[in-house]
């Protein structure tokens, strides 16, 4: 079916695309742009799997309504990223997708978690059964008979050994589990996801090598991974989908080129431009995010567009904790989750979610920043090859973090 008839009869009762007079965009037959709306240009093959996904695509942690859905649907985006601990993310997923008519060309991933507050991922040693109710957890609250991908999730974000992490890997329940649910027709594909800040690299070479994964999704911005291009190679050899995410370093401030260049476009060109990558997910939270993301569907990374992100990086690169870099892990005597922390920080300043920074660092408990508050040897600061003042950033963090005055 073209494009066109599919949105039409797909996504009519889309929030927002009433046209003067109250008439829909899909009833008077309007292609998705012609109103003024940016639509996506460019699809692009998710490795092996059958799924051609929007370069641009729907991360729906911060999903405000289900509306939201059926706008991104209208303007183009086929693939939504969730979890079962995003909120209400999943059952606004649901609302949306009873009013979908084309169900196979719109891509839905979640992850192999419990609903709890995030992170709610399974550790190991779950059980073969948990794995399975997880999914179909997943499936009820979205009106769904299948996902299309489902994640183990945030591999090398908890402070463990490698072997640890490889065992939750490549655990046999979780494997036992996804081949039981393929069988079933409840699952198409097995991806992994990590943005570090422990063996990102290492973890998602071992996925790919395995040959337990479809797809994998990594931290991958301008701001530097020297070691992830060879895992992006590998995965592209062996037909193995790759997914960016933390595309916008930070996202500290956006339209910072006087000469005009966009900065999110900047950043997302940069990494689409990466022929391994078959699209971005990015968090979508407004209309204006949802416009402004997708415009820059489909064109190319230019000269601006390299200029935009050097003042970026001469603004906040003594700031920024480069997600997945992991420089730092293990130089704290008292055992702080220093990567981890700066990301929930990152979480609370920059995102704007401070709620959720909030609670995944009141989960540290020993590995929390308060010992940094009277630490006189900050042996951090000379572990970080970046050269930030880490221990200084770790207490900043510790005083917006907690959920008690802080002198």
């Amino acid at each position: 079916m073209e494009r066109r008839a599919f949105l039409q009869n797909s996504v009519a009762l889309a929030a927002g695309t009433l046209l003067p007079g109250g008439v829909m965009a899909a009833e008077r037959g309007v292609e998705p742009g012609k109103e003024g709306k940016p639509t996506i240009k460019n699809y692009r093959a998710l490795g092996k799997t059958s799924i051609k996904m929007s370069d641009i695509s729907f991360g729906a942690g911060k999903l405000p309504s289900a509306s939201m859905i059926l706008r991104a649907i209208d303007q183009g985006v086929n693939y939504f990223d969730t979890a079962p601990d995003y909120g209400n993310s999943e059952t606004l997923i649901g609302e949306a997708m009873g009013r979908i008519k084309q169900r196979e060309k719109i891509f839905i991933a979640s992850k192999y978690c419990s609903a709890n507050p995030y992170p709610g991922h399974l550790p190991v040693g779950a059980s073969k059964d948990e794995y399975i109710a997880a999914v179909d957890g997943s499936l009820k609250r979205m009106n769904l008979e299948y996902l299309d991908v489902v994640f183990v999730h945030a591999i090398g974000e908890k402070s463990t050994s490698l072997q640890e992490e490889e065992r939750r890997l490549l655990d046999e329940n979780m494997l036992a589990a996804t081949d039981a649910l393929k069988k079933a027709g409840k699952v198409r594909h097995l991806a992994v996801s990590s943005h570090g800040p422990n063996n990102l690299e290492p973890l998602l070479g071992k996925a790919v090598e395995s040959g337990h994964y479809d797809v994998i999704m990594t931290a991958f911005n301008f701001m530097k991974f020297p070691k992830l291009p060879e895992v992006l190679h590998k995965a592209a050899d062996r037909g193995v989908g790759v997914i960016a995410m933390k595309t916008l370093a930070g996202a500290k401030e956006g339209n910072l080129d006087p000469a005009g260049a966009v900065f999110e476009h900047a950043a997302f060109r940069w990494v689409l431009q990466h022929p391994q990558v078959a699209g971005l997910v990015i968090t979508i939270k407004t209309v204006d995010d949802l416009n402004l993301y997708v415009q820059a569907s489909g064109t190319p990374f230019t000269a601006a567009d390299q200029r935009a992100l050097d003042h970026y990086v001469a603004l906040y690169g003594q700031s920024y904790c480069r997600t997945g870099c992991g420089d730092c892990m293990g130089s704290c005597a008292q055992g702080v989750d220093i990567a981890n922390i700066l990301r929930y920080q990152m979480y609370f300043a920059d995102y704007g979610d401070e709620k959720r920074a909030m609670q995944n660092y009141a989960q540290l408990n020993n590995s929390s920043a308060a010992a940094c508050l009277t630490c006189t040897t900050p042996t951090c600061n000379g572990a970080c090859h970046h050269a930030l003042p880490v221990s200084a950033m770790l207490q900043a963090a510790h005083r917006s973090l907690t959920f008690t005055a802080v002198a």
